[in-house]
């Protein structure tokens, strides 16, 4: 089901481009696959890989966790006050 509101096509594109990698990178280079189970295990590794491996250009060439983790400690950092 979609996630955007009705007659938004965002959550969509950003859908379509996320398949289209998954195809590229994954299903089309390694077919004919034999069974549904070599498929879902592929899967999981190849989200393994692109969230902790692959390095993505869009956000400093770092994988999505690399980058999560490292919004959330720039994020965290105390806050140095003053009192004048």
């Amino acid at each position: 089901g979609s996630v955007g509101s009705v007659g938004d096509a965002y959550d969509n594109a950003l859908m379509e481009s996320t398949i289209g990698l998954f195809k590229t990178e994954l299903i089309k280079p390694r077919r004919p696959w034999k069974t549904l189970s070599d498929v879902e295990l592929a899967t999981a590794e190849y989200v393994d890989w692109y969230n902790h491996r692959r390095l993505h250009g869009e956000i400093g060439h770092v994988p999505p966790v690399e980058y999560e983790n490292n919004h959330y400690r720039a994020s965290t950092k105390p806050q140095v006050t003053t009192n004048n």
